[in-house]
């Protein structure tokens, strides 16, 4: 293994230009997984309960899988790992439509339903693990941390876009064609795309541990320091699934259920803007305090939907919190990405990943028995006792920061840097005495 070229061309030079399309659309199958699944089985078993069990089957074997997806490609190499585990997924998404259809057991469809799961690609954390790598190879020291923020506002607006763009794709195909065309699609997706992501050249940036010197603990990624991100992320995806809830159950009221998705998507549009802007704050802004202002707009907002009542008041507001929610996301990823223990940038950002997906289905799935059996104004209270807990992760992760920081300096794009470095230099050393 040769020493990296540190240079001052720009990152895309180093991705090359298809690597973000690649792996933009290799986000969609994980998007469309669940929403899809939900639109099958309702659609052929006829029963709304059934579905909602079946969606939340996928969400627990992303959960289960996340972290130990991420430890394997930290060890192994991004692609041993995604190469088997997208052919997985689009075998098993491409028989899914068999098994609704003829599967004479729910336990059965059940178990169908979480192994797709467990091979859902995790795309998005192991984009965020290779760009993180890449910075801290090639891009110049000084250019690092300025790169590392415009990097990590694309790739949290680019899943913003794809949790929009993924279910309107599933609803236009099962409009369009037939309730098994999006789980169709999601499969002919993770065939091409997942396995083209895997295959691309930013694949070998990684390195896996036999490139390594060292490779940090695991104890390392569950400190403190990286716990209250977890849980900040955790927040946030209570909040995203307690909104998408509370207010389809609100437009319900309102006698127009089907508006619930198009309003959720203003938010998530917003949001997806208001990510990429985060890129303009200026450095001297510290990561920290940038949490906390992202935070108290995300919960101001989130109370004021909670009182809205009426459905232009409700609009508004979910513009706001876009503007809170999307650079809070971004901030999060960006205080991981220079956290990350050495060799644990993927275990990171995948269990950050699992942390999101956890809370949007328990999140979502508790919305919905509270505004079905108690009220939808108790259901629009639960975004605000989320905001709420991200902003109290914001506020503790903003007073222990800087002494987290003096007790862990080598961590994140420098561990990155230090550690391929390194690798380099024994591969060097080897071929050396080789001769």
């Amino acid at each position: 293994m040769t020493a990296p070229a540190v240079d001052h061309r720009p990152l895309i030079h180093h991705t090359g230009f298809w690597y973000f399309p690649v792996a933009f659309v290799a986000r969609l199958p994980f998007a469309m997984m669940t929403v899809g699944v939900l639109a099958l089985v309702v659609a052929l078993r006829g029963s709304v309960a059934l579905g909602g069990l079946t969606s939340a089957a996928v969400g627990l074997g992303v959960v289960v899988a996340g972290p130990v997806l991420g430890d394997l490609a930290d060890r192994y190499g991004q692609r041993r790992v995604l190469v088997p585990v997208g052919l997985a997924n689009g075998i098993l998404l491409a028989v899914f439509p068999l098994v609704v259809e003829f599967a004479t057991s729910d336990a059965l469809l059940l178990g169908a339903a979480v192994a797709i799961g467990l091979t859902g690609p995790q795309t998005a954390a192991m984009s965020r693990s290779r760009v993180m790598a890449l910075i801290g190879l090639r891009v110049r020291p000084e250019r690092r941390d300025r790169t590392f923020s415009r990097a990590m506002a694309y790739e949290s607006a680019a899943d913003e876009t794809a949790f929009v763009i993924g279910p309107f794709v599933v609803g236009v195909l099962a409009a369009v064609i037939a309730p098994w065309a999006p789980i169709a699609g999601a499969a002919i997706l993770s065939f091409v795309f997942v396995t083209a992501f895997a295959l691309h050249p930013t694949g070998r940036v990684v390195p896996e541990r036999s490139e390594r010197t060292a490779m940090a603990p695991m104890r390392e990624v569950m400190h403190p320091r990286m716990l209250v991100l977890v849980a900040a992320v955790f927040g946030v995806g209570l909040f995203f699934g307690s909104t998408l809830t509370s207010l389809t159950a609100f437009m319900e009221a309102q006698g127009a259920p089907e508006a619930g998705a198009l309003l959720y998507g203003v938010m998530g549009v917003g949001s997806a803007v208001l990510a990429l802007a985060v890129a303009l704050v200026p450095e001297r802004f510290p990561l920290r305090w940038r949490l906390v202002l992202f935070a108290s707009v995300l919960t101001a907002s989130a109370g004021a939907y909670s009182v809205g009542g009426s459905v232009p008041t409700v609009t508004l507001v979910l513009c706001l919190m876009g503007i809170g929610v999307g650079p809070a996301l971004v901030t999060l990823f960006s205080l991981a990405g220079h956290r990350a223990p050495r060799g644990r940038s993927a275990s990171t950002m995948t269990i950050l990943a699992s942390a999101l997906t956890l809370a949007q289905a328990l999140s979502s799935a508790v919305a919905g028995a509270v505004a079905e059996n108690v009220s939808v104004a108790t259901a629009m209270l639960f975004p605000a006792g989320a905001a709420l807990l991200v902003l109290a992760m914001a506020a503790v992760n903003a007073a222990a920061a800087p002494r987290w920081d003096r007790a862990f300096p080598a961590a994140g794009l420098s561990a990155a840097a230090g550690s391929v470095a390194a690798a380099a230099d024994a591969g060097t050393a080897s071929t050396r005495s080789s001769r």
